[in-house]
C-alpha cells in the first residue's frame, strides 16, 4: 500500500517528465535578436558579434545585433525588459547597466529583477596611466603628489557616471585625495585631452591604453582590478602599488526579460559560453577576460545587484543625483 502510494505521488511529475525534456532541449524556432544600445563597432558590438557563429552553431538559428542606442544604454535595455519572455530577445550591455539607477529618477526598469540573467561574459582590466609631465612614477608617488597639490591634477574622464568617473573617485576616497574631474564624451576625446596635456590623468582599457604606453604618451601607473592584465603583464595591480582599495571593473552582460523560463536560459547560457571559449584569444587581445561561476541567473543577479549599489553608493558620495 505505501508503495503504491508514493507511485501515485510521483505520477504527475512522471507525466510531466516529458514536457520538462523537452523544455530543456529548447531551440529558438526565429532568429534571436541581440539588442546592443551602443553603436556598432564599439567593445560591447564587437563581443555580441563575435556570438553570432557559435550561437547559430548550437541552437539552430542566427544571432542578429540590433543596436539601439541613446540616453547612456537605457533605451534598449528597456526594450529587452518589455520584450516576451520566450528566448527571442536578448540583452547585450556592458556595466553602464548598473550605472544607470544613480543617474536616472524615473528609469522604467529595475536593471536587476527586470531581467534574468544569461551570464557576465567578461571583465576588462583597466589601466590607470598619467602625462609624462606628471612626477609620479608609481602610483604611490601619484598619491602623494595629489596629497601636496590637492585639485591641482586634472582626471579626464569618459562622461559623468561612466566607468573612469567611478574608478576616479574610488580613487579619491581610497587614497584620501583631492583631484579635478573633467569630463569629455567618450574615452578617445579622454585620451586625447591627456595626450595633450589638458588633463594630467586617465583611465583606459588595457588594450586601448597600448598605443599610448608605446608613443610615450602616457605612463602606466596601475591595474584597477585584481589581477594584472595578460596585455601589461609589467603593470602592478592597486594593491600590489599600495592602495587595495582602488578596485573597478568594467563587465558585459547578457540578460534576458525577467520571466524568462530557466530552460531557455540554459539554453542560451550555454551557447554563450561555448561561444566565449571559441574566441577566448581574441578576446584576451582585446584585454577582455573570461572568468568562471557568473552563468547561472543567480549568479547574476546578485553580481548585478552589487554593481548597482556599488555605482549608487560612489555617486551619491561624489553628489550626483539622478535627473
Amino acid at each position: 500500500m505505501l508503495l503504491r502510494r508514493r507511485t501515485l505521488a510521483a505520477a504527475p511529475f512522471l507525466l510531466a517528465a516529458p514536457g520538462v525534456a523537452r523544455a530543456q532541449a529548447w531551440r529558438p524556432n526565429r532568429p534571436i535578436r541581440a539588442i546592443v544600445p551602443f553603436t556598432a563597432g564599439g567593445p560591447t558590438d564587437v563581443l555580441t558579434r563575435m556570438m553570432s557563429d557559435p550561437v547559430q552553431a548550437m541552437l539552430g538559428q542566427p544571432l542578429v545585433v540590433e543596436n539601439r542606442t541613446g540616453a547612456g544604454g537605457t533605451i534598449g535595455a528597456d526594450m529587452v525588459a518589455k520584450a516576451a519572455p520566450d528566448g527571442h530577445t536578448i540583452l547585450v550591455n556592458d556595466s553602464a547597466h548598473g550605472v544607470a539607477p544613480a543617474l536616472i529618477a524615473r528609469l522604467p526598469y529595475d536593471p536587476v529583477t527586470d531581467f534574468a540573467g544569461v551570464g557576465v561574459l567578461v571583465f576588462a582590466s583597466l589601466i590607470l596611466l598619467v602625462h609624462p609631465s606628471v612626477r609620479a612614477n608609481s602610483l604611490a608617488e601619484l598619491v602623494a603628489l595629489m596629497k601636496a597639490q590637492p585639485g591641482r591634477l586634472n582626471m579626464a574622464t569618459t562622461g559623468v557616471g561612466g566607468p573612469v568617473h567611478i574608478a576616479a573617485e574610488i580613487l579619491k576616497t581610497s587614497a584620501g585625495v583631492q583631484m579635478e574631474m573633467v569630463h569629455y564624451r567618450g574615452g578617445a576625446p579622454a585620451a586625447l585631452a591627456v595626450v595633450g596635456g589638458e588633463a594630467q590623468m586617465t583611465i583606459l582599457s588595457a588594450s586601448a591604453s597600448l598605443e599610448h604606453i608605446r608613443a610615450g604618451t602616457m605612463r602606466p601607473l596601475a591595474v584597477t582590478v585584481e589581477r594584472r592584465s595578460p596585455l601589461l603583464p609589467e603593470v602592478p595591480t592597486s594593491a600590489e602599488a599600495g592602495l587595495p582599495g582602488f578596485v573597478f571593473q568594467n563587465w558585459r552582460v547578457c540578460a534576458a526579460p525577467a520571466a524568462t523560463p530557466a530552460p531557455i536560459l540554459a539554453a542560451l547560457s550555454a551557447a554563450f559560453q561555448a561561444g566565449l571559449a571559441q574566441n577566448r584569444e581574441r578576446l584576451a587581445a582585446l584585454g577582455e577576460e573570461l572568468r568562471p561561476g557568473f552563468d547561472t541567473p543567480e549568479a547574476v543577479r546578485a553580481f548585478l545587484r552589487r554593481e548597482v549599489d556599488q555605482s549608487v553608493a560612489v555617486l551619491r558620495a561624489a553628489g550626483v543625483r539622478p535627473e
